[in-house]
């Protein structure tokens, strides 16, 4: 700790410690400091935090709490809290709570009467929108759509009328049939950008439109493997005269510069609005120019 940072004060309570997404070295002085002064640590793999914790030269006592278990440690955590113990909760990685085991435990303390306390870190869901470049004032995270192809689907449903942007969670064995589901519902031209492996040695950010990213995937292997995050960009209320006028200022600007066709590419990635309708415009423009 630096001169002049105050340690966190630790009694017994419960310490919700977000820890690295990948690189180890984003961890926080705070959550480094918390970890090494509270008498447990509750992990979602002991061996993924023992790994964390040994970079760091931390030898807190490690429990395992994950999906399987979460209730029973429930009640064991309340019992070390009312014995006057501290307990730090974490995850594999990112933010404990958050599409992660945690939210029982939490509950459960907190109903008891017991402090939970945060200890802010890494979360993909913020990095990947840090990286989109959408002015997203509203977005609303998803988390893991359904396994199955028809709950999927219904869920995807649901979310189409949404006037936000979407930030989803996705598995490596299933982000192409959710990218084809995405396409189905919402098109082509809906601007998206997949974060894969967030912090890690092959991190990688596409962005571009939805009818872009299934090729874009499919051209190499080793890009369906790892974590991914995506983030579908909100859409565009097009009878909106402002939202119209907008997207054919772009459009005219780049005729001026561009073919026709990569004007249209480009018009539709850099405002939302559909190609096809794009595409037409700017044919109605040439001819007029052309007049």
């Amino acid at each position: 700790m630096t001169t002049g940072e105050a340690l966190t004060a630790i009694g017994p309570a419960l310490y919700v410690v977000a820890t690295p997404l990948g690189n180890l070295g984003d961890i926080s002085l705070r959550a480094l400091d918390v970890l090494g002064r509270v008498d447990l640590i509750a992990a979602e793999d002991t061996r993924v935090t023992a790994k964390l914790l040994t970079r760091h030269g931390i030898a807190t006592r490690l429990l395992s709490l994950h999906a399987h278990n979460e209730r029973r440690r429930a009640g064991e955590i309340v019992a070390l809290l009312a014995s006057g113990k501290s307990v730090a909760l974490v995850s594999d990685a990112g933010t404990p709570a958050v599409s992660d085991p945690g939210s029982s435990i939490v509950q459960a303390v907190a109903a008891a009467g017991y402090a939970v306390i945060p200890i802010p870190g890494p979360s993909a869901v913020i990095a990947a929108l840090s990286v989109s470049g959408f002015a997203a004032p509203q977005w609303l995270f998803c988390g893991f759509l359904p396994a199955t192809a028809a709950a999927r689907q219904a869920a995807i449903t649901r979310l189409k009328a949404l006037p936000y942007a979407l930030v989803l969670y996705e598995a490596p064995h299933r982000i192409a049939a959710t990218l084809q589901a995405l396409v189905a519902a919402f098109g082509t031209e809906r601007r998206l950008v997949v974060a894969r492996e967030l912090t890690k040695r092959f991190e990688s950010v596409f962005r571009g439109c939805l009818g872009e990213a299934g090729p874009w995937l499919a051209a190499d292997p080793h890009r369906t493997r790892g974590e991914f995050v995506l983030v579908l960009d909100a859409p565009i209320p097009l009878d909106a005269e402002g939202d119209a006028d907008a997207a054919e200022r772009t459009l005219a600007t780049l005729l001026a510069e561009l073919p026709l066709a990569q004007a249209v590419r480009l018009a539709a990635r850099l405002t939302g609005a559909p190609r096809k309708r794009l595409y037409a415009r700017a044919l109605a423009l040439a001819q007029a120019n052309r007049a």
